[in-house]
């Protein structure tokens, strides 16, 4: 319906004037990004309820992070629940709370809940306590508070400033999609009820684009016109306008959008039964481990059943594709990989020995399938890299040879109208060139609201120099050595952007371990240096990902990049001391790693140390290594061959499936060792979760069909999508109140035990 209100604007004013148009074009083309003033961007009441929630999601990371290696960002989670609060609070608020403001309030939310993961939390650090004496080399290996907050703050800074340069280059010019990013920012124009910022940026592009290629052919004298229209932008309806004001929006209302009081009632219900089933498993804890494939299986190979909604809301959150490949995984891993080694005397130890059982064995082959699927693909994203640059250099030196070639052209010759087309057509006039510039520079906001070029710059030296001196002072690395951790991780975080960008994903352990790979030349024999250089290009990564997502999300909603960047410092800086002393108190009371908390990350980095450098692998594993090396380093090349084919459909057999879909179901090989190194009771639920949430999807929508009194296919499709986006929705909510729930309980848990309560 959106799309079809756009169209009859631009029919209505293809008769408009031309000097009239060109004034108007310019009016519209300067609005298209700008940073909405009408409303608050930067608050404390935003920040300070974004820490609040953060830290909330913090101890929950946490939490999951030990058990099973799984960590959120919860960007969705956090505007949702922020959007509750001040929902709550409207009627004594002075200024209403805006969509800028539920941004900012989510990159603080987000900067405050990764810690976990950026800081090595759930890694590195737990990784270093498992070290043998002699594998040490005399180095410290245990953390007090003091030093866990230098460590943090070491790495929490240099992966936020170097990603605001990525910014103009990711989201401006090549606009990236950032799928969770672009979520967040229709879930927020949902709750605020604006229009979905999606549609309006497409209409937008395809409108300025025209205005850019007539303004540049107005400087030659000449307008162009095409097919009989005159062509001109769309003046942007005044519902799409920004700008606008809350008043001015409250008559709109996606035609796919839930009561409030729904939302807020099925995540207080989910948050209720996760947070009873935490309390349950605490007080009785065979509840978490059924034996439903039965006893043997159960004690003998580790097969059990924990019924945790937050697992289940997990998996809801992750989707069914992933949660198929975990299964898989896991299937592979636990029913036929760890029975062979185990009878065929190559784990003789307990089934869940990380040493001599067959935990131990098939985490080898977890850890091949890992670094093969990033290897090629970040292999591939620098290809595509490559050939992009190579594709800029192409277009500048197209560029400067239009611009001479016009510029020894007679004054008659340029304002000729066909001698304009032609150029257009071939691709190298100097329009066309306008085009591609004013494209990039209309979509920036104003540079008031940039983060300073002196600022990015000298926070990513000062930051640097930091990583260097902490480092030194708690591992008695040699500063040069970090200072060329730093500089790999730099490239590596680029690559993980821009996979980010494109698939969602952010393969942090890829590029971890890509950098323990190199650093096994650098420093060899050194298993302590090792880890703390993985470790910090891990948190390049994660921090510079994490801070593109809300960049886009930002981008779509019309905020100010300052202030998420300033968000994103304070939600880093504040949650570096509340996962210090939340990882204290985990070790205080339980054993890390143990039974509750096996810590398989942790593993899977010490394990990478030690092959990079010369130690043995077990028994038997090296054909199983390179094997499934071989197939998940071909599926990812098989990927990119079969997306760039063009094909809508490709045969299997007989059946003919969409390629879309095919791509969407594609093996993922982190799924797959994420299954494997994770005992089954934790992927089972993910599974259900997913599935469960799948077949409800698909039954609500079969029976509404069924139902519907018929109407035109297009209406149809249009009813179906706008039905499957309210049940993904209601979906997101109720996985959030589950995994919110255990957590949160989890915590209050561990606080009774620690303070004796």
């Amino acid at each position: 319906m959106l799309f079809m209100t756009q169209n009859r604007h631009a029919r209505d004013i293809a008769s408009v004037v031309a000097d009239d148009d060109h004034e108007q074009r310019h009016q519209v083309v300067a609005r298209r990004h700008m940073v909405d003033v009408s409303q608050p961007q930067f608050t404390w009441r935003a920040i300070v309820v974004g820490l609040l929630f953060g830290t909330l999601l913090c101890f929950s990371n946490l939490w999951f992070g030990l058990q099973s290696g799984w960590i959120s960002m919860m960007s969705l989670q956090s505007s949702l629940v922020g959007f509750a609060v001040f929902k709550a609070l409207e009627h004594v608020l002075n200024v209403p709370f805006g969509p800028a403001e539920n941004v900012v309030l989510q990159s603080t939310a987000v900067a405050t809940a990764t810690m976990p993961l950026a800081g090595g939390f759930v890694g590195i650090l737990p990784a270093l306590k498992l070290l043998e004496e002699n594998e040490s080399n005399g180095a410290r290996t245990v953390l007090n508070f003091g030093q866990l907050c230098a460590w943090g703050l070491a790495l929490t800074f240099f992966g936020v400033f170097f990603a605001i340069p990525l910014r103009k280059q990711t989201i401006i010019k090549e606009k990236l999609r950032f799928p969770s990013g672009t979520a967040t920012a229709q879930m927020i124009s949902v709750l605020h009820k604006r229009p979905d910022p999606t549609l309006a940026d497409e209409q937008m592009q395809a409108t300025t684009s025209a205005a850019a290629i007539n303004d540049a052919a107005r400087s030659h004298g000449t307008f162009i016109r095409r097919r009989g229209t005159v062509a001109t932008t769309d003046i942007v309806p005044s519902d799409l306008q920004v700008g606008t004001s809350d008043e001015e929006q409250t008559d709109y209302r996606p035609a796919d959008d839930v009561k409030w009081a729904t939302k807020l009632f099925i995540l207080f219900i989910s948050f209720t039964l996760s947070g009873t089933y935490a309390l349950l498993a605490h007080f009785f804890p065979t509840i978490a481990a059924l034996p439903v494939f039965g006893r043997r299986a159960s004690t003998d190979w580790a097969w059990n059943l924990m019924p945790s909604l937050s697992y289940a809301g997990q998996g809801i959150i992750m989707g069914l594709p992933t949660c198929v490949w975990m299964l898989v995984g896991s299937v592979v891993g636990w029913g036929i990989l760890s029975p062979l080694a185990k009878n065929e005397g190559w784990a003789p130890g307990p089934v869940t020995d990380w040493k001599t059982g067959s935990r131990g064995w098939i985490l080898w082959i977890s850890l091949a399938v890992m670094i093969a699927e990033s290897i090629i693909s970040l292999g591939l994203i620098s290809a595509k890299e490559l050939l992009q640059a190579l594709g800029r250099l192409r277009a500048f030196y197209d560029k400067c040879k239009a611009s001479n070639t016009l510029l020894s052209q007679p004054p008659d010759d340029v304002t000729t109208p066909n001698t304009l087309r032609q150029s257009m057509d071939d691709g190298t006039s100097a329009p066309k060139a306008a085009q591609i510039a004013a494209d990039a520079d209309l979509d920036e906001v104003d540079p008031r609201f940039l983060v300073p070029t002196w600022v990015t710059w000298s926070g990513l030296v000062a930051s640097t120099l930091l990583c260097m001196g902490v480092v030194k002072a708690l591992f008695d690395i040699p500063m040069y050595n970090t200072l060329i951790a730093v500089m790999l991780a730099l490239p590596l975080a680029v690559l993980g952007v821009r996979a980010l960008g494109e698939t969602d994903l952010n393969p942090v352990s890829g590029i971890g371990k890509v950098s323990q790979v190199v650093f096994a030349g650098v420093m060899p024999g050194n298993l302590v240096g090792n880890l703390v250089a993985g470790g910090i290009a891990e948190a390049g990564a994660q921090q510079a990902g994490d801070l593109m997502q809300d960049l886009k999300t930002g981008h779509l909603l019309n905020a100010s990049p300052r202030a998420q960047f300033v968000a994103q410092i304070i939600g880093s800086v504040f949650s570096v001391f509340v996962t210090a002393g939340a990882y204290l108190l985990y070790n205080k009371v339980y054993s890390i790693p143990g039974p509750q908390f096996p810590v398989p990350t942790a593993q899977v980095w010490l394990d990478m140390a030690r092959l990079v450098n010369g130690h043995p692998l077990p028994p038997h594993v090296w054909p199983f290594i390179a094997a499934f090396s071989v197939l998940f380093a071909l599926l990812p090349a098989a990927a990119v061959v079969l997306e760039s084919s063009g094909k809508e459909y490709v045969a299997v057999g007989s059946w003919s499936i969409r390629t879309s879909t095919l791509l969407r179901w594609w093996p993922s090989g982190i799924a797959f060792a994420i299954g494997i190194y994770n005992t089954p009771n934790f992927t089972l639920m993910r599974a259900i979760g997913a599935a469960f949430t799948a077949v409800i999807t698909e039954a609500v929508v079969s029976h509404r069909k069924r139902s519907s009194d018929g109407g035109s296919a297009a209406l149809r499709g249009r009813e179906e999508a706008s039905l499957r986006r309210k049940i993904a929705m209601l979906a997101i909510i109720l996985a959030s109140g589950f995994v919110l729930g255990e957590g949160t309980f989890s915590f209050f848990i561990l606080l009774a035990q620690a303070f004796a309560v």
